[in-house]
């Protein structure tokens, strides 16, 4: 992975640990930013401005596109990084779609459920696919 690679993955989770500890806080990212002792990178700012900014437009994907899973029936850590994952998605000069999936699928190996990879992937694969369109 090159250098820009792995900073962007470290940002991504960086990026899902504060969209975490704001939801479980219900306080804004915004205020979680300020409070920190160190500001987070720029692309860590960058992906959750865009997650915030396209909150309304992931959660209406998500819901649609997640056959028989209603939005509050999805994992926390699952619904976070898939609106993570939209957001950068509409991210003006934003990576390849690929990428994008690839480290969502990745995070969700790593902080969330066995199955969770599979599903992330099919969702993700099909928001991505309807955003082309």
């Amino acid at each position: 992975m090159s250098e820009l690679g792995q900073n962007r993955h470290r940002a991504r989770e960086r990026a899902l640990e504060i969209l975490y500890e704001s939801t479980i806080k219900e306080r804004p990212v915004a205020i979680i930013l300020t409070e920190l002792s160190a500001r987070p990178d720029a692309y860590v700012v960058a992906l959750l401005t865009s997650a915030a900014d396209h909150q309304n437009q992931a959660n209406e994907l998500m819901s649609e596109l997640s056959i028989d899973w209603p939005l509050e029936r999805i994992a926390l850590v699952d619904r976070l990084i898939m609106t993570l994952a939209i957001g950068e998605m509409l991210m003006e000069n934003a990576p390849p779609v690929a990428v994008i999936l690839d480290e969502a699928v990745e995070m969700a190996k790593i902080f969330s459920t066995d199955g969770s990879s599979s599903f992330v992937n099919g969702v993700l694969s099909s928001v991505a696919q309807r955003l082309v369109e």
